[in-house]
């Protein structure tokens, strides 16, 4: 693997340690785009690199005492039937249409994160949970879980502001039990694919171990680097990336 493959999977990681979301949508781009790799082959690798860099991030926060079990566990169950689902309409759709998808949702998560983090907010401060929280979490969970299974996303982005709006979590926490509920629906995706792809080792355990390595450093980063400031400079990343994408398949299909 090169040595932009490095720089892009501690990106990746760093991301998710940082913000608990964000860097798995960059995942797909790297590794079709930096790694050669096809674009459902890269949606099945991706949710290792996802999965196993969440998983350290998230136990990296559980010593900080910021994982909440009991809704991080809720939160993925929610969304198990939904990732199969995902899994299975994935299989079915033309390459290109899914790195089309994907660049739409890297707008739309990049959107998400600058809201977050509009007028220089930190988004540290606790937002009161509302009345009826249940069905907000199982409806998020389910479109994490179809997004998991679809494009190989850990879903972040959806998963921390649904966290602090429906349970009322301050920003830690939120990223922490975001962690866990991407490595769970990392983890029932890529069982639903198990044997359907063939897998790249040789590129998956570098990148993976890149990620890893930028998540540990992410919760220093996070310590030292406002909320908005790394929320801001991450979604004009995405949102290049995104045109990229768009523009590559525009020239494919010319």
């Amino acid at each position: 693997m090169t040595a932009l493959g490095v720089v892009l999977g501690a990106l990746i990681g760093l991301s998710l340690g940082a913000l608990g979301g964000g860097g798995s949508i960059l995942t797909v781009p790297v590794l079709v785009y930096a790694l050669g790799q096809p674009p459902r082959e890269a949606t099945t690798a991706g949710l290792v690199v996802v999965g196993v860099t969440a998983l350290t991030g998230a136990a990296g926060h559980a010593r900080a005492g910021h994982v909440r079990w009991r809704a991080g566990l809720a939160f993925g169950a929610a969304g198990t039937a939904a990732s199969c689902a995902g899994t299975a309409l994935d299989r079915s759709v033309d390459p290109t249409a899914l790195l089309l998808c994907f660049a739409a949702l890297m707008v739309v998560s990049a959107a998400g994160m600058l809201r977050r983090h509009r007028g220089g907010r930190t988004a540290a401060a606790p937002v009161r949970a509302p009345a009826h929280p249940v069905a907000r979490v199982l409806v998020s969970g389910s479109v994490v879980g179809f997004l998991t299974g679809f494009l190989g996303v850990g879903g972040g982005f959806v998963i921390v502001p649904a966290l602090v709006a429906a349970l009322g979590y301050e920003m830690p926490v939120a990223v922490g039990t975001s962690l866990l509920v991407i490595a769970i629906n990392s983890g029932v995706a890529l069982a639903a694919r198990a044997g359907a792809e063939r897998f790249p080792w040789h590129v998956v355990v570098p990148l993976t171990a890149a990620a890893v390595a930028g998540s540990l450093a992410g919760r220093a980063v996070c310590a030292r680097v406002p909320a908005p400031v790394l929320g801001r400079a991450f979604a004009t990343l995405t949102v290049a990336v995104a045109g990229y994408l768009v523009v590559r398949c525009a020239a494919g299909a010319a």
